[in-house]
Order: structure tokens, then sequence, then C-alpha cells
């Protein structure tokens, strides 16, 4: 009977990352001969080859790939198991790992950060950009502790709690004839270059809360990555984007920026922070939510 070992997991996924077997039998401090005779000895026992062999280079086959992503699941818990068993050891805390989900929430995130590192000075705080749209997975796979977003997804085991309100507003530069509108209807927009952040649009609320019900595109779609270069574009005359208010009345005064609602009654949001459920409960995790709420109470 085949033994499926942590040491198997691990070296697939440092081959796969590394490149080759004496990348990888470096970064696990093995020799390359143990690397080798280790993956051999499981092929033998599974009956089943977990790599093609090309010249040097090393590709799954769909067995090796199948335990790939098993590696890629379960080595990042055991990380987070033992990284966090060691601070109950050390009576510590560690650290709180956010991801962010949507681009503008990090300038709201940097306001209750501040108050959080000075209330509790034995936990670090870092903050995980990279999940555009896929934070979910993330959370479950104890990458992070914690998901900052506009869109939660209402899954067994994860809790999301609002903790800011917001509305959607078109933003619009200085000399844009929109600018003295109250509130605009999907085809005012028909003739213009909308500014949106890389992400496709059915995960954009000018989309699919305003254009996309209405039967309604823009002329032009322009994906721009970050806020500042998006504003001064916008202010620059050279389209039109949709953020929220409180984004925009920060940056109005010194861009000369009008936000004008979306529709009669506006695009109202929220900003939700999850966790896992069996989390719920741990001081640090529960006091950064607290303070998100205290914070969202205050500004309303």
């Amino acid at each position: 009977m085949a033994h499926l070992e942590r040491i198997h997991l691990s070296i697939l996924r440092e081959v796969e990352r590394e490149g080759s077997l004496t990348a990888a039998a470096d970064k696990l401090h093995l020799t390359q001969s143990a690397l080798s005779h280790a993956m051999r000895k499981l092929e033998e026992q599974l009956g089943v080859a977990v790599w093609y062999r090309e010249g040097r280079s090393l590709r799954p086959t769909q067995a090796g790939e199948f335990l790939l992503a098993v590696a890629n699941r379960l080595l990042p818990q055991l990380e987070f198991a033992e990284a966090r068993l060691q601070q109950f050891a050390q009576g510590e805390r560690g650290t709180l790992r956010i991801g962010m989900e949507c681009h503008p929430c990090y300038q709201w995130l940097l306001k209750i950060v501040s108050p959080y590192l000075a209330a509790w000075p034995d936990v670090d705080v870092d903050v995980k950009q990279k999940f555009q749209f896929g934070g979910i997975g993330a959370l479950f796979g104890h990458e992070i502790d914690m998901l900052v977003t506009p869109d939660p997804l209402y899954k067994p085991g994860l809790v999301f709690e609002p903790v800011f309100d917001y509305e959607q507003v078109l933003v619009v530069g200085p000399q844009h004839p929109l600018r003295s509108a109250e509130w605009i209807k999907p085809e005012q927009i028909s003739d213009e270059t909308l500014i949106t952040y890389p992400v496709a649009t059915d995960r954009l609320d000018i989309y699919t809360q305003f254009l996309t019900p209405a039967g309604i595109a823009p002329k032009r779609r322009k994906p721009i990555e970050t806020t500042d270069i998006m504003l001064q574009m916008v202010a620059s005359g050279r389209g039109v984007a949709a953020l929220p208010r409180w984004l925009v009345e920060e940056y109005a005064p010194k861009l000369d920026l009008t936000a004008v609602r979306l529709g009669r009654q506006g695009v109202p949001k929220q900003i939700f922070l999850g966790i896992r459920e069996a989390d719920a409960g741990i001081d640090y995790l529960d006091a950064f939510v607290e303070l998100a709420r205290q914070h969202r109470l205050s500004s309303s």
C-alpha cells in the first residue's frame, strides 16, 4: 500500500515552483538523489508516474497534476497550523493576514489598521492585494485570515460582517458636460470612455447594477490598475469612472472632480469583512471587526 507523505507533496510543489529537481532539492535541503529516490519509490507504490521526463525538465502527468493540486491546498494549511501552534507555544498572537478583493477598499482599510496596530502591539498586519476576486478560496485555504470585499459569497464555514456603507458614483472631470447633473441615466454613458479596474465586467457594479440591466454599454472601456492614475485620467478629460463617493470626495479638492449619482436612487454598496466561522471568537480577529464596526457607526 502506498504511503503519501508530506515530503512528497513538498517535492511536487517545489519542482513546480523551481523548475528542476536540483533547485527543488536545494530549497528542501535534500540531495538530488534522495529527492529522486523518494519520488521513484512513491511512483512504484502508486503504480503510476507523477512526471513525464522531457530532457532535463519534468512535466506533471494527470496523476501528478492531481497531487500538485492536493499539495497547493494542504501545505498552506499545515504551514498555517504550525505557525499558529508556534505562536501559542510562545504566547504570541502573530500576524493578521488580510486579503483585499477590492481596489479602493485599501484607502478605507488604512483608517482601521492605524488604530488597530496601536491597540494590539503584539499583532502584525499583512495586507495581500493579489486577490482581485479569489479571496474566498484564500480564506478556505488558510492563506489569509480575513477578507475585505464588497461582494461576499455566503458559503458554509464563512461569516461576513458589513462594516462600511457607501455609494458608487460616476466620476467626471472639470470640463465634463455631466458635471452639473444631479443624476444620470445609463444611456448618457453610451458615448463615453469608461475607465475601470482590470477585472471582468460582471464584477463591476456600474455594469451589473446600472448599464447591463438597461442594455447599454460605453463606447470604450479602458482598464487601469491604480486608483491614482484612474483619477488623473478622469481629471485630464480622458474618460469617466465609477468609484465610491467617499473616495472621490477625498481626491476632489486637488483634482477638481465631481461625483454624479448613478440613476435617481443611486447605487448603494457595502464593504464586508469575512472570516472563517471556526475563527469567530479569536480575540484579535474580533477586535479588528469591532473597530471597523465602530468606525462605521462614527462615520454614519
